[in-house]
């Protein structure tokens, strides 16, 4: 099947939490309150966030924001 490239918009809502109160996540960096913009190849968009989820889990905190084609 033909890939394309996707830019996944993703953060760690806890971490934003977390850093909104003034204190640090135990195990991830403050940077990742902010958006992280990854880019990655796949069949289609769900696919694409399928593969996120899997490295950035929902259960972990992150979040994906947006999923687009680039």
């Amino acid at each position: 099947m033909l890939t394309r490239a996707y830019e996944i918009a993703v953060y760690n809502a806890e971490v934003r939490r977390l850093v909104y109160e003034g204190e640090h996540h135990r195990q991830y960096p403050d940077s990742w309150a902010d958006t992280h913009y990854i880019e990655i190849e796949a069949e289609d968009e769900i696919k694409a966030a399928a593969k996120i989820e899997r490295k950035y889990p929902s259960d972990r905190g992150f979040v994906i924001e947006k999923v687009q084609p680039i």
